[in-house]
Formats: C-alpha cells, sequence, structure tokens
C-alpha cells in the first residue's frame, strides 16, 4: 500500500502512480521531481506550504523565504487544493477547501476533514478557526488519511481509510502516545508516523509509535532527507 509512496521530511509525500503524480505538503523535495497532476496542502506553515518568495503565517508576521517546492513541481495543468488562507496566496487551477468538503481534483476524490489542536499547550500552533485541513483520498483503489497537523480530535476516530498518516513528533501535533490512541480508534489496515525527525521529535520517534500503536501494523518509513534532530 506504499509502495508508490516518497516520503521526503515532515509531512511530505509523493504518490506516484502510471498517469497519476499526487504531493502532499511538499517541503524538502529533492531527486527526480516529475510534474504534479494534484498538490494537496493541509495548511500555512512553512513545513507544510512552501512557495517561491516570501510569505505570511497567520499572525501576519514575514517569514523567511521558503524552499520554492511549489515552483518545481507545479505545472500549467496541476490542481492544487489547500485551506482558504493558503489559496488565496497562489494563482493557477487553485481550488479553495474547508472541513467537511467533499471534491474531484484532477480525477481524485478528496474528502477534507478537520486538523487543529485541542491541548492547551498547542491551542496557538493550529487554530480550530483557521479551517486547516487533512485530507482523505482514493488513489488506486486504496484510500489514504493524511492527518495535517492536529491533535487527537473525537471527530477524527470515525474516519475510516486504509492507511493512516499520523503526526507523531509532539510540540506542536500530537505525541506518538496520543497518534497511537487515535489509530487505535481508526483501526485502519496500516498506519505511517510522520512530521518527526525534522522540527520536532528525534528519529526513534517512528518506532515508539510503532510500540505504541500495537495491534495496529504500522510501516516507519525512511525519509528521502537524512532526520536532523
Amino acid at each position: 500500500m506504499l509502495e508508490r509512496f516518497t516520503w521526503y521530511k515532515q509531512s511530505a509525500f509523493r504518490w506516484k502512480g502510471e498517469k497519476l503524480v499526487v504531493y502532499i505538503d511538499p517541503w524538502g523535495l529533492t531527486g527526480d521531481l516529475p510534474q504534479a497532476d494534484l498538490v494537496l496542502i493541509s495548511h500555512y506553515h512553512f513545513d507544510h506550504f512552501s512557495p517561491a518568495g516570501e510569505y505570511r503565517d497567520p499572525d501576519k508576521a514575514f517569514q523567511p523565504k521558503g524552499d520554492g517546492d511549489l515552483a518545481r513541481i507545479v505545472g500549467p495543468t496541476t490542481v492544487i487544493v489547500a485551506p482558504r488562507d493558503v489559496a488565496a496566496e497562489l494563482s493557477g487551477n487553485v481550488k479553495p477547501v474547508a472541513p467537511g468538503d467533499r471534491i474531484e481534483a484532477a480525477g481524485v476524490r478528496i474528502e477534507c476533514v478537520p486538523a487543529y489542536n485541542t491541548a492547551p499547550e498547542r491551542l496557538g500552533a493550529h487554530p480550530k478557526d483557521n479551517g486547516w485541513v487533512g485530507f482523505i483520498c482514493e488513489l488506486a483503489g486504496t484510500t489514504y488519511y493524511h492527518a495535517g497537523d492536529t491533535d487527537h480530535l473525537p471527530e477524527l476516530e470515525r474516519l475510516k481509510a486504509d492507511v493512516s498518516f499520523v503526526p507523531v513528533g509532539g510540540t506542536y501535533t500530537m505525541d506518538a502516545a496520543e497518534a497511537a490512541s487515535l489509530v487505535k480508534r481508526q483501526r485502519p489496515k496500516l498506519a505511517v508516523p510522520m512530521h518527526y525527525g525534522f522540527v520536532v521529535g528525534e528519529a526513534s520517534t517512528g518506532e515508539r509509535f510503532k510500540r505504541e500503536a500495537s495491534p495496529v501494523p504500522v510501516e516507519v518509513l525512511q525519509p528521502k532527507n537524512a532526520f536532523s534532530l
């Protein structure tokens, strides 16, 4: 179920089929980069939304220039699906979305689900009012849930997907134990840890999640970029 996926770093993935290329939260892209048919962006933070040029975070402070990952993969036919604040910064074939939306883009059926913080120490990182999202999409007959940045929310427990990609790094998202608790409720065929080993969460966090999530099967991927924590 993961053979067509490449993990770059953090929450950045590519799915490459025979006729379709999908990037999710592209950041730190490296190596061969085929043009995207579809790009899914979960929210505005630099490690998920990496445009070419300067951009603003939700508190209006200017951030350093991004890696320009979008410029490396977006072409004239690429469809970008993103929350409204991200979409407002982009041009081209852009589809603004919010939690609860169901759309089709580049021939892919997509459900947008909530992604926000509830832990008191994290409330300012991903406020519910921002309308940021995770995604459920069907690719080659398999359903994948990419959580974006979120805590363990009751409304996420009933999501059904074959594979759940969940953040485990803590600090700004669920930690390994909290993410394990979520996937035990979701009961996917496979869970995959992400969002660790770079900004927060040591490289060993993925293996900790694997232990905590048992009996849910877990596959710990190796990123294309070397872990930096």
